[in-house]
């Protein structure tokens, strides 16, 4: 187990694993995030500085939960971040549609290279006992 300071609260806790933040605001921070869901539900078409200011959230944690992909907005709203390739805007996670396809051929690519050939095992010597060099 590992003793960190909270980011949020500065309260030090033992930390075991995700965001460096003690339970208690871990917590608080879940409750914002119901709280920005539920306005977005009422208000789609709201804008991000529009939703940081009604919830008490900044824009930087909006943005978070939204390349996280907890966040969702719909595709008549407003409001987009960056692709963090390009610089399009996307409405969730953190890059466009081309730029993920462009990725995916990529590494589809690196993975279907010709299979490296295996030697043929060596021949052992039999059951002798062997002494390494000191």
């Amino acid at each position: 187990m590992d003793v960190r300071t909270c980011k949020s609260c500065k309260r030090i806790f033992n930390y075991l694993s995700g965001p460096i933040m003690c339970p208690a605001c871990i917590e608080k921070l879940e409750e914002k995030f119901k709280e920005v869901k539920d306005y977005i539900r009422e208000y789609p078409r709201a804008s991000m500085q529009d939703v940081a200011e009604a919830t008490e959230v900044s824009v930087k944690q909006l943005k978070n939960w939204v390349r996280e992909e907890r966040l969702r907005f719909s595709d008549d709203s407003p409001v987009g971040i960056e692709c963090m390739n390009c610089g399009a805007m996307i409405k969730f996670g953190k890059y466009c549609d081309a730029c993920k396809g462009k990725m995916i051929n990529t590494l589809s690519h690196a993975v279907e290279r010709e299979p490296v050939k295996q030697e043929a095992p060596k021949k052992s010597d039999g059951d002798r006992m062997r002494f390494l060099d000191s």
